[in-house]
C-alpha cells in the first residue's frame, strides 16, 4: 500500500473516494497535521497500491485498513471517508468500533440509492470492454498538458481537477479493471446497490460528523440530511457552494468544519457490554 503521513498527535485515517487517491488530500493535510498524526492512504485498487484480482467490497478494504493502521502502530483513529471512502469508514466503524475514535462522512456512499447516473452506466455489464474506447492514452497526455497550461494561466477548479485526475487514472489498463470491480461492490445500473442505513443506530454513541456540499452532483445532499436523522447526537454541516469535493473546493472550512469537531468531542469508547446492548435493544421497524 502507498500512503501519506503527517504530523504528530491523535491519528485521522483520511480515505479517498472511487477512482481516487491520497493525493486528494493533499490541500487539507498539512493544515490537519498542525495538531494531528495524519495518514491517507491509497486504496487496494487505486493509486500507487496493489491492484490485485479478488474481493473490493467494502468489508473486504475496512479489514486491510484495520492491518494497515496495526503495521503504522495505530491503535484509534478519527474514520474520515469521503464518496466511497465513506462507505468504507461506516463498515470500518461497524467492523472494528475499537479502532474507531470518531467517524466523519464526506459527501458519502452508502446513505441511499440514488447516485450520479454516469456511474449507475459504468456499472453496467460489458462496459469494461467499451471503456479502453473512451479511455485512450493519447487523450490523457494532452488533457495533463492542457490542465497544467490553465494552472499557469491562473485558472483553478479544483473539482474539475480531481474529475480529471479520476479520469486519467482509468486510461491504464489494471486500472480501470480494479474500478470496475470496486464499482460493481456497491453500485448497479439501478443506483447503489449497499446501504449503512439499517446499522447507522450503532453509531449512537460514537461521535459522528456528516459533512456535505449543497451542490453535490454525484450523491444528493438529501442523504446527508437522512444520516443525520438516523444517527443520534451527529453533527451536520453544509458547505455552501461545494460540490463533490469539499475537502479541495473549500480545504480551508473543512478543516476548521473537522478539527473544531476533534476538538469538542470525546473519542468512543463503546464496550463490547454497550455494543451488545445496542443490538438487542434496536427496533427494526425503525430503521
Amino acid at each position: 500500500m502507498c500512503f501519506r503521513r503527517a504530523g504528530d498527535g491523535p491519528a485521522i485515517l483520511l480515505i479517498h473516494g472511487i477512482a481516487g487517491s491520497s493525493k486528494t488530500w493533499e490541500q487539507a493535510m498539512p493544515l490537519l497535521a498542525r495538531n494531528c498524526d495524519v495518514v491517507a492512504p491509497d486504496l487496494i485498487g487505486h493509486g500507487g497500491s496493489a491492484k490485485p484480482p479478488g474481493d473490493y467490497s467494502l468489508g473486504a478494504q475496512a479489514s486491510v485498513l484495520r492491518d494497515f493502521l496495526n503495521v503504522l502502530g495505530i491503535r484509534r483513529a478519527t474514520v474520515v471517508g469521503q464518496s466511497f471512502g465513506g462507505g468504507v469508514a461506516m463498515q470500518f466503524a461497524y467492523q472494528f468500533p475499537e479502532n474507531c475514535d470518531r467517524l466523519v462522512l464526506v459527501g458519502s456512499g452508502g446513505l441511499g440509492r440514488e447516485v450520479n447516473w454516469i456511474l449507475r452506466l459504468l456499472a453496467t455489464p460489458g462496459v469494461e470492454y467499451a471503456l479502453p474506447l473512451f479511455l485512450p492514452g493519447f487523450v490523457r497526455d494532452r488533457g495533463n498538458d492542457f490542465v497544467q497550461l490553465l494552472h499557469r494561466a491562473g485558472f483553478r477548479n479544483a473539482r474539475a481537477v480531481e474529475m480529471w485526475r479520476a479520469y486519467a487514472s482509468l486510461t491504464e489498463s489494471e486500472n480501470r479493471k480494479a474500478f470496475v470491480r470496486t464499482l460493481r461492490a456497491v453500485i448497479d445500473p439501478g443506483g447503489q446497490s449497499v446501504s449503512a442505513m439499517d446499522r447507522l443506530y450503532l453509531t449512537a454513541r460514537m461521535p459522528t460528523l456528516i459533512i456535505w456540499g449543497d451542490r453535490d452532483n454525484i450523491i444528493p445532499v438529501s442523504h446527508a440530511h437522512a444520516a443525520h436523522e438516523a444517527i443520534p447526537g451527529s453533527q451536520l454541516e453544509i458547505i455552501q457552494g461545494a460540490g463533490h469535493f469539499p475537502h479541495i473546493e473549500e480545504p480551508l472550512r473543512f478543516v476548521e468544519i473537522l478539527s473544531e469537531f476533534i476538538d469538542s468531542t470525546e473519542p468512543s469508547n463503546v464496550t463490547a457490554e454497550e455494543h451488545r446492548e445496542l443490538l438487542l435493544t434496536h427496533d427494526p421497524s425503525a430503521t
